[in-house]
């Protein structure tokens, strides 16, 4: 199977796959997602992945249909039927379906996947990134599928053509950027936002936490500002799908660009760590 969609227990090809018009995602996008990428068959930290796919939820008041170890069974049985092992696993759970009405409904909630070929390959060319102010709500910690904030965002940084948009709260706090977080080196230091509720708790933010105790790299989990963000030795992206990206510039202006060993010890241990999670390290070679 190329493309792989799954809802409730009915599988089919992602193209094919229908969903109930009452389902409350199409209502008032009320659910959580979870997004994580699978070599070689093998999902990359999907207890991380699986634990906060279940904590959003939590913190939704939403009623998961499966279990932890029921999801990872499910998640294992539907990527064996696929083509390749090298895919974006995505899951997301919605507070089921009935007549629109704001207060919760009765029943059970409706449990997604789909299933996506992709390929994680180390990122090495640094990136071009603008800035914009942070309008969301202040529920980011948690995954919903409420982005048009950041929808919005990421369209601004593509017309500019920029990777990625980086938000900032008033008083110039950097959160994160429309799909990842931020991070900035500084003075030898790996500084990143707090894990507060304006920002999600990043699973590639945490191996490259992990990935800083193991070099000796000090790490400061605190708020910084967009002039510290403009000034910074290294600005460093990371999200899912691209765990360690370097940028060389900020609205237009050279930024970053000062710490290559830094940046090249962090980018080779996140990925050396992904590559033998997942069956090997030949991809880096």
């Amino acid at each position: 199977m190329r493309q792989l969609g799954y809802y409730n227990g009915r599988v089919g090809e992602l193209s094919e796959m229908m969903i109930p018009m009452n389902d409350r995602v199409c209502w008032f996008g009320d659910g959580v997602y979870e997004a994580a990428m699978a070599r070689n068959g093998v999902i990359f930290a999907e207890d991380e992945h699986v634990d906060r796919f279940f904590n959003s939820a939590s913190m939704l008041e939403i009623d998961m249909p499966v279990t932890k170890p029921e999801l990872k069974a499910l998640l294992a049985d539907l990527i064996a039927r696929m083509d390749t092992g090298n895919l974006m696993v995505y899951c997301q759970v919605t507070r089921g379906g009935g007549p629109r009405m704001h207060c919760f409904p009765e029943g059970p909630s409706n449990l997604w996947v789909t299933l996506t070929p992709k390929e994680l390959n180390p990122a090495t060319a640094p990136v071009a990134l603008i800035t914009a102010e942070d309008t969301r709500f202040l529920h980011c910690n948690i995954k919903t599928l409420n982005l048009i904030p950041s929808v919005m965002a990421n369209e601004r940084a593509k017309r500019a053509g920029a990777y990625e948009c980086v938000l900032y709260r008033p008083g110039g706090r950097v959160t994160e950027c429309s799909h990842s977080n931020v991070h900035i080196l500084r003075d030898g230091v790996f500084r990143t936002a707090p894990l507060d509720n304006l920002i999600l708790p990043g699973i590639a933010r945490a191996h490259l936490i992990r990935a800083c105790g193991k070099l000796g790299i000090p790490v400061r989990e605190e708020p910084f500002t967009l002039e510290e963000l403009r000034s910074a030795d290294e600005i460093i992206t990371s999200s899912s799908t691209n765990i360690c990206v370097r940028a060389n510039q900020l609205d237009g202006q050279p930024a970053g660009m000062k710490r290559q060993e830094l940046f090249d010890a962090l980018h080779e241990e996140v990925y050396r760590e992904y590559f033998e999670a997942t069956g090997g390290m030949d991809v880096m070679s």
